[in-house]
């Protein structure tokens, strides 16, 4: 039996009152959904806490999930409105506003491949003003952040889950981007574009 159709199976069990077919659902998504709060929360403490609202209001909700979208989508945006609601509760955000920028990746994943120790240091290092820089965004930036560049969803994916436009989906991610970049290049952990790389990019908006 294929993964997406055992899925089908404990969400209609889920549906009619299944806790166990509900508690499998938990045990398939727990880790996915855990890594989606830690990046949006930032400590494990939150992450956990907003984990545990999104599956509470998934089993709460599971009567009006209609399947129009897919369950982990659904999950997802269950997922992140948590964050959201946790960060505003507790102020632990800034605004964060600019104009758009190009579509330009930011590679926030560090590569694992055999480092040295010197290597690990610096990734650390990245991994940790990264996770710094994530914070400082506001959580309707971050979120979408998370989801484009560490979660790999696509843009129509991330509209999906977010319940938004994918030009609003866009515009965020380029905010997002840009706050994100000016965060790194402020603490030396990032490289900016050529000059002749910038001008071409400028050239063609």
């Amino acid at each position: 039996m294929s993964e997406e159709k055992r899925e089908q199976q404990l969400v209609s069990a889920a549906r009619q009152g299944d806790m166990a077919a509900f508690e499998s659902l938990v045990h398939l998504y727990e880790k996915r959904v855990f890594a989606l709060t830690l990046r949006m929360c930032g400590n494990r403490e939150d992450a956990a806490e907003a984990a545990q609202e999104a599956f509470l209001a998934a089993w709460q909700g599971l009567a009006f999930f209609r399947g129009d979208s897919s369950f982990s989508t659904w999950l997802y945006r269950l997922a992140s409105n948590a964050c959201v609601d946790l960060l505003r509760r507790e102020s632990r955000h800034r605004t964060a506003a600019g104009p758009s920028l190009d579509d330009e990746e930011l590679n926030l994943e560090v590569p694992d491949a055999m480092p040295s120790p010197q290597d690990e240091a610096e990734r650390r290092e990245l991994r940790e003003e990264i996770e710094r820089g994530l914070a400082a965004l506001s959580p309707e930036h971050r979120e979408v952040l998370v989801l484009r560049e560490l979660h790999q969803l696509s843009y129509d994916e991330i509209a999906e889950t977010l319940d938004l436009d994918v030009g609003t989906v866009k515009s965020r991610i380029s905010r997002g981007r840009k706050q994100l970049r000016k965060f790194l290049l402020k603490s030396g952990n990032f490289s900016p574009p050529s000059p002749s790389k910038g001008t071409e990019k400028e050239g063609c908006q």
